[in-house]
Order: C-alpha cells, then structure tokens, then sequence
C-alpha cells in the first residue's frame, strides 16, 4: 500500500490541524532565491532539458519532507510513500496541459522517460488529471520572468497537495540563481518544513549535478 492514515488521536499537532482546517484561507508559502550555478553548467554542458531536470530535483526535495506527502481526507491525514509531480506543458495554441511524472527513479532512468511522457502529454492535451490527484505535487513554472514574490490560485474548499513554481532563473557575478515558490496547506506544513523542503532541494540539486557531470 502506498499510503497510510496517522493517528489523529497521538498527532501532535491537533490543535494546529484543527485551527488551520477552520480558516477560509489555510495556505503558508514563500518565495525563495535558490543557487543553481552547478546546475546550469552541468545541464549546458550535456544539453540536458533544464525544466525536466530542475522538476526532478523539486520531486526528490519534497518527497524527503513527510509533511510535504500528507493529504486531509474526511477530517484525517493520509500520509504517501512517494507522491509524483504534475506540471504544466505548455502547447502551441499557447494554453497547457497537465503532465505526470515519477521522480523516484534514478536520474538516467528518469529523463528519458519523463521526455517520452511529455511528448504523450501534448498529444493528448486537456486538463484531465492521470490516476487522481491525492497522491501529486502541483507543478507550475514561469519561465518568461524572474519574481519576487507569487500568488497562486487556490480552490475552494482548500485542497492539501503543495503547489511548486519556478520562475526565469538570472546570473549576477557568475552566481546563478532561481525563485522557488512553495504553497501548502498550514493544518499539515509549518515553516519549519518549509525549511526542510529548501535545503533538501539544496541538496538534490548538488547531488543531480556531479550525478550530470559523471553521464
């Protein structure tokens, strides 16, 4: 089973749980300024797909942070093994669709076939979800701009999967950087996990970059 349900009644943060479920707007997010120097070389150097790469890095962060993989359902938390992403793929009319990828493969692994998965995602186009949604990280970039700050748009009532966005990256003195935007449901993801969630992404992207440099 790939899933399993905590118990309410020894979860620690219950009374937490309970006042952000009552709020009309539960969410908690940030912006952050992340270093991918390594990254883009590493990326440019073999001619890999940066958005690909980059989304494989932001899986693996987030399914470090147990928080991150918890969803409400009927007042209760499930809490998933592994979720899978599902970003945004841009099409030629200049709308998107919806793309579902598993990170919890190697990276060699991982690439090819999250290509061979776009491409079917485009052909299919539409908005309709593969397998659900409990189970997924909500992934969304802008890659025409850098940003400080995002707003993103929420459904009501509020759902509890993360949602993870990525703008233009920049360079300044040789330092390149990119903002990282993640929102989450407060009864399940404090700042702490927040936290947690950025420098596991520091991480990943230091390990998928030697992992690059050694194709």
């Amino acid at each position: 089973m790939n899933y399993k349900y905590l118990d309410m009644a020894s979860y620690k943060r219950k009374d937490h749980f309970d006042y952000f479920c009552s709020l009309a707007y539960p969410y908690v997010g940030t912006t952050v300024n992340v270093e991918i120097t390594g990254l883009i070389r590493a990326v440019k150097e073999k001619k890999l797909p940066f958005f690909l790469t980059f989304c494989y890095c932001v899986s693996n962060a987030a399914n470090k942070i147990p928080e991150f993989r918890q969803r409400i359902e009927d007042g209760k938390i499930v809490e998933f093994e592994n979720c899978k992403t599902s970003h945004t793929v841009a099409l030629e009319d200049g709308t998107y669709c919806y793309c579902t990828l598993d990170g919890n493969l190697p990276f060699h692994d991982y690439l090819p076939c999250a290509i061979q998965l776009q491409e079917l995602a485009k052909k299919k186009g539409g908005l309709e979800e593969d397998g659900g949604t409990a189970d997924k990280f909500f992934i969304s970039t802008l890659p025409w701009f850098s940003y400080v700050s995002f707003i993103q748009p929420v459904p009501m009532p509020a759902d509890s999967n993360p949602r993870i966005t990525w703008g233009k990256y920049s360079e300044e003195n040789g330092i390149f950087q990119i903002p990282v935007s993640v929102l989450c449901h407060h009864a399940l993801v404090d700042g702490i996990h927040i936290a947690g969630f950025y420098q596991a992404l520091k991480e990943q992207i230091l390990s998928v970059s030697e992992n690059i440099r050694s194709i």
